[in-house]
């Protein structure tokens, strides 16, 4: 081929190039004048050659085959149900940002006569050869593929296009500073995960300004929050535990100005935390305390401070709201200021960690008690049914001794038993039971214990022979000793059944007589109870309507009945050595299982104002007689056991 040639077929490329881009453009110009604004179709455009036609020497060539000007048109996109649907998020057809609708009208390859032809695209007439596409011809995009983030693809039928959602605004810059200042290393160490977590979460959804720092310094409402934490003192809080910034902080740069609001985020969260019981754990005071503190989510926290219009009492509102609470708080705030008086570190004296103690145990507490439950404080070992925040029952109990202390919980009482049965529990069956059992007569287990107290043998649910058991080898846990209802049983006439793990329940007692002592620390951890007829009869009463005298008929008939409950009735076991009696005077009360030190080594680093004054009973004469093997067994299990 000569040079000539070569640049004819050069030209006439050219011209085939330049001849489809500007078809391309005069259609996008067509349709997006003839683009209605109802759904109704758009009339037909007719499209001219954009160029001559290639001369004849250069028909050789892979040009497109153009009908007659008449005979082109450009196709209405279609509408309707044979439209297909096109996604919101269709794909970008082509790089110069257009609408991917409108990348249709550049030249693509015709379909066969028997598919339906793409809209705006130029129709050939039939019998004629297909054409290869242009060089310039765009394929139809793909609705599959991902559209740029931004980018609105109208629909096909011309509706309005979805509204894409805006992007948030940007962050108040100490906002910003404060998200920045949240990941450093050394703010996190001193910091509990889960507050910096919420303080994360608050302000990374926060886009205004901070909730405490202004460009004067801290708000009024701020102001407010730091000085209720000054105070936390009257609350029984350590006020140097919170590591406040200072109330007239003016921070010049907005990192000190983040700074100071994070100090204040986190000195307002742990101070919800301490109030609702969050300065220790109970069971890392002692084994007996089985109760779960209820604390606060640190987010709700910060949303509910927020939004409070008096966020200082918002904080001084998540205190315990008990009466006896608050009576302690009034004797403490008494107690300190007499203190600083006489010159005193209020924290040194035993008065002072001795309320302070007890209002640390009230946070421990639920929130609500109820409207109708029964209390028993081991410490003044009483137990009594409140109605309405009034006492309306008080009675003398004898509770766990030392070495069988009675557990710190609450449970529901779910029934009353009348004449019940005793099972021997598991530690008198070892370090009383089986002792006994291991002596023999003339080769035989001695037996006489069970006889005489009228205990029946059981294996698996099965009765068994005592006699014909090798009480040496056997393992006496495996089997169950019972006594049944009569004028023996340890447990007296009425059992209250709260279950609970510890398996404790209040019940009768067949040696009233050690009501008159002062340290009742007798029993193996069950409580038992002075006159429980009287319970027992304002407990039905209040849940059955039951008189007095059905009460006593049910007991005269000295057969094991169980009454159920209606409504269940909540049952306190608690730990206060302070605590106001019904008329609202505040006692104090010795510490029987030296709980009260154990708190004060925690709370002030050392408990040595707090005296040891637990009681130690004097139980030489029930002991005696056991152990000199005189006197009968039901002596001992009634002074000893009763549980």
């Amino acid at each position: 081929m000569g040079r000539r040639a070569i640049v004819a077929a050069f030209g006439a490329a050219a011209q085939v190039f330049l001849l489809a881009v500007m078809s391309t453009a005069y259609a996008e110009e067509v349709r997006a004048e003839a683009q209605p604004a109802a759904l109704a179709p758009p009339p037909p455009s007719i499209v001219e050659p954009a160029g001559p036609p290639p001369s004849e020497a250069d028909q050789g060539s892979a040009s497109p085959a153009a009908a007659p000007a008449d005979d082109i048109a450009v196709s209405p996109a279609p509408s309707g149900e044979n439209e297909p649907a096109v996604s919101p998020a269709a794909a970008l057809g082509s790089e110069e940002g257009h609408d991917p609708a409108d990348t249709a009208d550049t030249a693509a390859p015709t379909p066969s006569d028997g598919e339906q032809k793409p809209a705006d695209t130029a129709a050939v007439a039939p019998g004629e050869d297909q054409p290869p596409a242009a060089d310039t011809a765009a394929p139809t995009p793909n609705t599959d593929e991902q559209q740029p983030a931004g980018t609105a693809t109208a629909p096909a039928d011309g509706t309005t296009a979805p509204a894409v959602a805006e992007e948030s605004p940007p962050a108040h810059p100490i906002v910003a500073a404060i998200r920045l200042m949240l990941q450093d290393p050394a703010l996190r160490k001193g910091a509990a995960a889960d507050d910096l977590a919420a303080l994360e979460a608050f302000y990374g959804e926060r886009s205004g300004p901070p909730l405490w720092i202004t460009g004067m310094g801290f708000s009024a409402r701020a102001q407010a929050v730091i000085t209720e934490i000054q105070k936390a003192g009257d609350w029984g809080l350590a006020p140097e535990a919170f590591d406040l910034p200072p109330a007239s902080d003016l921070p010049a740069t907005m990192e000190d100005q983040a700074s100071d609001e994070i100090k204040l985020d986190l000195a307002a969260l742990k101070y919800a935390r301490f109030a609702r019981g969050g300065r220790m754990s109970p069971a890392r005071i002692s084994v007996l305390f089985d109760q779960k503190t209820d604390l606060p989510d640190p987010k709700t926290v910060l949303t509910e401070i927020a939004a409070s219009a008096s966020p200082g009492a918002y904080l001084t509102s998540l205190h315990p709201k008990q009466a006896q609470f608050e009576i302690l708080r009034q004797a403490l705030i008494k107690a300190v200021a007499a203190s600083k008086a006489r010159g005193r570190k209020p924290t040194s004296e035993a008065t002072i960690q001795r309320l302070i103690v007890n209002m640390e145990r009230w946070r421990w507490m639920p929130a609500d008690l109820g409207s109708y439950y029964v209390w028993n404080n081991i410490p003044a070992f009483t137990t009594r049914v409140v109605k309405n925040g009034k006492s309306i029952y008080v009675e003398k109990v004898i509770v766990g001794q030392l070495k069988y202390a009675t557990p710190i919980f609450s449970a529901d009482m779910s029934s009353i038993v009348f004449n019940p049965d005793w099972t021997v529990p598991e530690t008198i069956k070892l370090e009383d039971l089986q002792p006994r059992l291991r002596q023999t007569r003339g080769g035989v287990p001695d037996v006489s214990v069970l006889r005489d107290n009228k205990l029946s043998v059981s294996y698996q649910g099965r009765p068994v022979d005592p006699e014909t058991i090798d009480w040496e080898r056997a393992n006496i846990l495996s089997y169950t000793f019972t006594q049944e209802p009569g004028q023996d049983n340890v447990l007296g006439v009425l059992k209250f059944n709260f279950p609970n793990r510890h398996a404790i329940y209040m019940h009768d007692t067949l040696q009233p007589e050690l009501f008159e002592e002062t340290a009742r620390t007798l029993s193996h951890g069950c409580i038992r109870v002075r006159q429980p007829d009287r319970l027992a009869a304002l407990l039905l009463a209040e849940d059955k309507g039951w008189s007095e005298q059905q009460v006593k008929g049910l007991l005269a008939k000295g057969s094991n009945s169980v009454v159920m409950l209606a409504r269940p009735v909540p049952v306190y076991l608690t730990y206060f050595t302070a605590a106001a009696d019904g008329v609202g005077r505040l006692q104090t009360f010795a510490d029987v299982y030296g709980l009260d030190k154990k708190m004060a080594s925690v709370l002030f680093g050392k408990a040595e104002a707090i005296p040891d004054d637990a009681p130690v009973p004097d139980r030489s004469r029930k002991r005696s007689a056991w152990n000199a093997n005189s006197g009968s067994f039901t002596d001992s299990i009634r002074g000893l056991f009763g549980n």
